[in-house]
């Protein structure tokens, strides 16, 4: 199936690294995809995979939305164009709490795209509290459709991200990409959810690489460049530094170029590892 793009926005998606990934990959021959911090899942959706892929998250929402665009992407296409873009609407539909989960779905995608910087934010009790945005995005129906084919066959899992050790096998592939961000005036993590990924659980993604590695499977592994990483996975792979543009703030002075670490245990190739 051709190459198509993430359906949603996403605070620290990885479109940016997908050219590096493909290249890192091409000649890799691996059996199952893991993929279980999915977000935008923009890696998943820009490579062709073997018979078995798995993507999986702990926002409840998030995974509503794959599942219903895999398995009812008319149903909330349909709810999709009863709603209006306007800021009205926006507080009217944030409000709302829908039960069924094709309206689930189609409520998180207009948020998605209407809200601040596409950003998922919840508050204590739980309740989506993003404010609207002034620069929308246009819900792309046809993308959501071909999404839909690019979805059948694969599992959508709603679980923490170390439920898939003992599913992987030798050879299978696991794309790891942490809630994350770069700071200087923050200790280098962000709560994107309504839960923080601390450094303890940057230690237990350490031991379930350290399983990855034991059973022979590989792994690819996108992080903060922090010393507080560095010290957790250097033994685990071979790092390579990224440099990319900073799409997360909503302050020019925040912007900027964003270093990024990449550990993996894919065998080294000729790829340039200079920074971009």
């Amino acid at each position: 199936m051709a190459q198509i793009t993430s359906f949603i926005r996403w605070a620290g998606g990885k479109s940016w690294l997908v050219p590096f990934v493909k290249e890192l990959i091409e000649d890799l021959d691996f059996s199952g995809y893991y993929e279980p911090f999915m977000g935008g899942a923009s890696i998943f959706f820009s490579i062709d995979h073997p018979v078995k892929s798995v993507l999986s998250d702990i926002n409840e929402d998030l995974v509503v939305t794959f599942t219903e665009i895999r398995d009812n992407p008319e149903k909330v296409i349909k709810v999709l164009q009863g709603y209006k873009a306007d800021k009205d609407s926006y507080y009217q539909i944030r409000q709302k709490e829908p039960k069924k989960k094709h309206e689930r779905a189609a409520r998180f995608l207009y948020l998605n795209a209407n809200s601040y910087n596409g950003l998922y934010r919840v508050n204590r009790s739980g309740k989506y509290n993003v404010p609207y945005g002034s620069r929308n995005v246009e819900i792309n129906i046809e993308r959501l459709r071909n999404t839909s084919k690019k979805l059948n066959g694969v599992q959508i899992l709603c679980q923490d991200f170390d439920a898939i050790k003992g599913e992987i096998s030798e050879r299978d592939l696991v794309f790891l990409d942490p809630p994350y961000t770069v700071s200087k005036s923050k200790n280098g993590f962000i709560e994107y959810n309504a839960k923080l990924f601390s450094l303890e659980d940057q230690k237990r993604l350490g031991e379930l690489i350290d399983y990855i590695n034991q059973i022979g499977a590989y792994f690819i592994l996108t992080n903060a460049a922090h010393d507080a990483i560095l010290d957790i996975f250097k033994e685990k792979g071979r790092l390579i530094m990224r440099e990319r543009n900073s799409l997360i703030g909503g302050k020019a002075s925040y912007r900027g170029k964003v270093k990024e670490y990449i550990f993996t245990n894919i065998p080294e190739k000729e790829v340039d590892n200079n920074e971009q």
